[in-house]
């Protein structure tokens, strides 16, 4: 039996890297999987969004170790798709347990911007990150409501949600901003759903080994901003975390080993946050 035995999961930006990975851990330990993803590139950022084809990956992965995904294509920026998409998922599975609000944009350049570009940056990552979280919990709470069985909602932050780092540019400031407004996000949602034992974390990774953290662009910037280089290693002896070392801390922050769980901002960070 696995500790998620008929449960049910909703994750965003599920098609690849942390997302797909958190799908796959969470089926295995017994959860069904409701999954949505953008599939479909944002002009500032500076890599390429998942497809609708790796979404389709995701699921294919999830059935053949036996699970059960339901995957749609929606925007956390657009509230009524992603609540269409979630509201369809808990018609086919019966019920919502568990929420990881999932996705997210690091729109890093290397280089000079107009104004313009600067506030896009800006405006798309505070979008997604952040509207798109609330969003994403907005949608899912009436559902954890009223099954009257608590749950878990588990934001993934970052260690840019604790420390302050990101130079001065309208992407990196608006990851900073919009990963420490999941804090507060998370700290006032554990306290009003405490009630209906319902636990609100979040998870704060260090560097992890997806698109969002190899791409030239954030490449650049670790490299060559001041806020770079060794400023930004990890204190123990990894470079870059692989996305099964987050989703190992969201299956206990979901699980009932964690029950009692609330309100907490969860490193996963190779000491990184311990040392700035």
């Amino acid at each position: 039996m696995g500790s998620l035995d008929g449960k049910v999961a909703f994750i965003t930006g599920a098609a690849r890297g942390q997302g797909r990975s958190h799908a796959l851990r969470l089926a295995a330990d017994g959860a069904d999987i409701i999954g949505v993803d953008i599939c479909a590139d944002i002009a500032s950022n500076g890599y390429p969004m998942a497809s609708r084809q790796e979404l389709d990956e995701t699921v294919a992965l999830v059935e053949a170790q036996g699970g059960k995904m339901l995957a749609s294509v929606a925007d956390v920026r657009d509230f009524a798709a992603l609540k269409a998409s979630l509201d369809a998922g808990v018609d086919h599975f019966g019920r919502l347990d568990i929420v990881c609000v999932n996705a997210g944009i690091a729109a890093m350049a290397f280089r000079e911007l107009t104004d313009a570009e600067d506030l896009q940056m800006w405006t798309d990552v505070i979008d997604v990150n952040l509207v798109g979280a609330f969003h994403t919990a907005k949608a899912a709470i009436p559902h954890l409501i009223a099954g009257g069985r608590g749950g878990s909602i588990v934001f993934t932050s970052s260690t840019a949600g604790l420390k302050g780092f990101g130079g001065l540019q309208g992407g990196g400031l608006g990851y900073a901003a919009s990963k420490h407004g999941i804090v507060g996000l998370m700290r006032t949602l554990a306290n009003a759903l405490a009630p209906h034992s319902i636990r609100v974390n979040t998870v704060h990774p260090t560097a992890v080994n997806t698109m969002m953290a190899v791409n030239p662009a954030m490449t650049s910037f670790l490299e060559h901003y001041p806020d770079g280089g060794p400023h930004l290693q990890n204190p123990m002896p990894v470079e870059l975390l692989e996305p099964e070392d987050i989703s190992a801390a969201i299956a206990y922050l979901v699980s009932d080993a964690a029950r009692y769980v609330t309100g907490v901002t969860f490193p996963v960070d190779a000491g990184f946050c311990n040392k700035l």
